[in-house]
């Protein structure tokens, strides 16, 4: 069982945040799916410190998607401090530090990954969260910078010292970005150098993928990012269904979380973008994607998926 300061999950597969995708809708359904916990898309402190109406909205949450955790990111430590007592005021269960983030417009200012090669800076941050916070605090990070330059080990036991209660190890570096292949061995050596729990991320396509790191690795979770998109079934042994008919059904419930929690028709672009993924590796999942991507209304998208592939 998975525990991290005193919260016991139901599951050690976990929902990693991922921009644009892991809104409440889409937690919610992967938490249905088997997930042990979900976290939000990665939020900023500043968007938090000026109180901006869309940063809020990221931090929407009910009561059957808990255990939830917010995720924060930037780069100036009383900032985030700020920014994570603004956040606790919205109740997360937990707040994961993002420094991991490769995308060139988080890093280009100080912060996801880059700080990775900062540590002295990424210390002032987590002390600064963890002062502000009254909730855990997780970091998530990744292999290091570069190839020449792994230090997660490092990094990991200074973030324990700083006040982590866990740590999501990501097994590429900075440079890799999405590239190449996650190591498994630096999610090892972090394991076996710190003494909170240690979620391993990277590659995880398929339930066995997760079960298969934590036995390679002795990690004591795994985080799904990509693999999860248009495929919340990740979550449970019993995986992706053979049938259409039951994954048209699982698109459809993920629309129905949709409809009651966002305003579906000004966000059309983005619930076709998650719907488009269920299809990949059906029949006629070109002709299938094409008709979802060509749907006018949210209504009209509905009244397809219902009777598509004969569901």
């Amino acid at each position: 069982m998975l525990v991290i300061d005193g919260l016991r999950f139901t599951s050690p597969f976990v929902l990693a945040p991922l921009a644009g995708y892991t809104d409440l809708p889409f937690r919610l359904l992967c938490r249905e799916f088997g997930a042990g916990y979900c976290v939000s898309e990665m939020i900023s402190c500043h968007g938090l410190t000026f109180k901006q109406p869309k940063t809020i909205s990221m931090m929407q949450s009910v009561q059957s998607e808990r255990p939830v955790a917010f995720q924060i990111f930037g780069a100036e430590p009383d900032l985030m401090g700020e920014g994570a007592a603004l956040m606790c005021l919205h109740k997360p269960d937990m707040i994961d530090i993002n420094m991991g983030c490769p995308v060139k417009k988080v890093t280009k200012r100080g912060a996801g990954s880059a700080l990775m090669s900062t540590p002295l800076l990424a210390e002032q941050i987590i002390k600064q969260v963890k002062a502000n916070s009254d909730v855990p605090v997780t970091v998530k990070f990744r292999s290091g910078p570069d190839a020449k330059n792994i230090n997660a080990v490092e990094f990991a036991l200074m973030s324990q010292e700083s006040g982590a209660s866990a740590l999501i190890v990501h097994g590429r570096t900075r440079a890799q970005g999405f590239t190449g292949l996650a190591d498994r061995e630096i999610i090892s050596q972090v394991k076996d150098a710190v003494s909170v729990p240690v979620i391993g991320n990277g590659d995880i396509l398929s339930y066995e993928d997760g079960i298969a790191m934590m036995s390679q690795t002795g990690c004591d979770g795994v985080m799904i990012g990509r693999g999860a998109l248009g495929n919340p079934w990740i979550f449970s042994p019993a995986g992706r269904p053979s049938s259409s008919a039951e994954i048209v059904g699982g698109a459809i419930r993920h629309m129905e979380l949709m409809e009651e929690h966002l305003p579906v028709d000004r966000m059309i672009g983005c619930i076709k973008n998650h719907l488009g993924r269920y299809f990949r590796g059906l029949r006629g999942s070109s002709n299938m994607r094409k008709a979802v991507y060509d749907s006018p209304s949210f209504t009209e998208l509905k009244e397809m998926m219902k009777t598509a592939l004969n569901y």
